[in-house]
C-alpha cells in the first residue's frame, strides 16, 4: 500500500459536496457515492443492512481501493473525527511495519496537504491492527509521510461494533510534530493487496464533530 494521495483534479468535484459547519455525519449512501481511489484492484463496497441499520460494507478480497472525499475541514470548528466500525477477522502472521504486511481489515484516513505537489501530503491512518498492539504507532513502510495508529488490535473485539473518537489535530501533532488546524480529505477502506488476504469491514456514523462524545453504534 502506497501513501494515500488524492488524485489531481478532484478538488473541484469535492467542492460541490456539502459539509456542514458543525456536527455532521456522512451517511453510508453518501460515502458510497464518493470517488474510489484504487491502489491494487478494487475493494468491494456495498450498502447492507446489518443489526437493523444501513451501513457501508467493504471487503478486500486481496485488493485495495479507498472511498475518499477531498474537502477542507476546519479543525478549529470540528476537531473530532468519529465513526463506528466492525471487522469479520484479522490478518494473521503479518508484520505490519513492512511493505509485505501493510494490510488492515479496516482503516480510516485523514490527510492534509503540505505543499502544491501531489506527494506533499501527510496522512494519519487509524487502523484495526492484526499484530501491532493497541496504541502503537509507526511510519508506513512505503513513506514516512503516512503514519499508522492502531486503535484496535487482534481478535478481542472482532464481530462487535466499536465506536472511535479522535482529536485529529492532536494526532497530527503527536505523529508529525506539527498540530494540524485543518485537513484536506478523509477516506476509509479495507485492504489486503500486499499479502493477498481477505477481510470484511463495516462502517457507520463517520463524521466530524465539536464533541468528544462517541457516536452511538448500530
Amino acid at each position: 500500500m502506497i501513501n494515500f494521495h488524492f488524485p489531481a483534479g478532484m478538488l473541484l468535484l469535492a467542492s460541490c459536496l456539502p459539509l456542514a459547519a458543525a456536527d455532521h455525519s456522512f451517511s453510508p449512501e453518501v460515502i458510497m457515492a464518493w470517488p474510489t481511489r484504487s491502489f491494487e484492484g478494487e475493494t468491494e463496497y456495498r450498502l447492507v443492512d446489518k443489526d437493523d441499520t444501513r451501513v457501508l460494507q467493504a471487503r478486500s478480497r486481496g485488493k485495495a481501493s479507498a472511498k475518499y472525499l477531498e474537502k477542507e475541514v476546519d479543525l478549529a470548528r470540528t476537531p473530532y473525527l468519529h465513526w463506528c466500525w466492525q471487522v469479520s477477522g484479522i490478518h494473521h502472521g503479518l508484520d505490519e511495519t513492512t511493505r509485505g504486511g501493510d494490510d488492515y481489515p479496516a482503516r480510516v484516513y485523514v490527510a492534509r496537504k503540505t505543499g502544491i505537489l501531489p506527494w506533499q501530503v501527510q496522512s494519519v491512518n487509524y487502523v484495526w491492527a492484526s499484530s501491532q498492539p493497541e496504541g502503537a504507532n509507526w511510519p508506513n513502510a512505503f513513506t514516512s509521510r503516512a503514519h499508522l495508529l492502531a486503535l484496535q488490535s487482534g481478535e478481542s473485539r472482532v464481530g462487535e461494533w466499536v465506536a472511535e473518537v479522535r482529536h485529529v489535530g492532536e494526532d497530527f501533532a503527536s505523529l508529525f510534530g506539527d498540530r494540524a488546524d485543518h485537513i484536506d480529505g478523509v477516506a476509509l477502506m479495507s485492504d489486503g493487496d500486499n499479502a493477498g488476504v481477505d477481510a470484511t469491514a463495516w462502517f457507520s456514523n463517520l463524521g466530524f464533530s465539536v464533541s468528544a462524545e462517541p457516536t452511538d453504534c448500530p
